[in-house]
């Protein structure tokens, strides 16, 4: 059986009382991606482990870090 991990959101997020955040949780080995806006109904993105790293490569690019 596949393990689902917890979501979890950036630490830059702080306390954002909205809750307005993207999460990412692991699916067994894949990660997963959503919207914290909306916990009842959300959407699910199943990205590849590289395609993943590329994206956060392209965020701490595009931030400056």
């Amino acid at each position: 059986m596949t393990e689902i991990g917890p979501w979890r959101k950036s630490s830059r997020s702080g306390n954002n009382q909205d809750n307005q955040c993207v999460e990412v949780r692991l699916n067994g080995e894949t990660p997963q991606v959503s919207d914290s806006k909306l916990p009842d109904h959300r959407p699910i993105l199943t990205i590849s482990a590289g395609s993943y790293r590329g994206l956060l490569e392209w965020v701490k690019d595009a931030s400056g870090q």
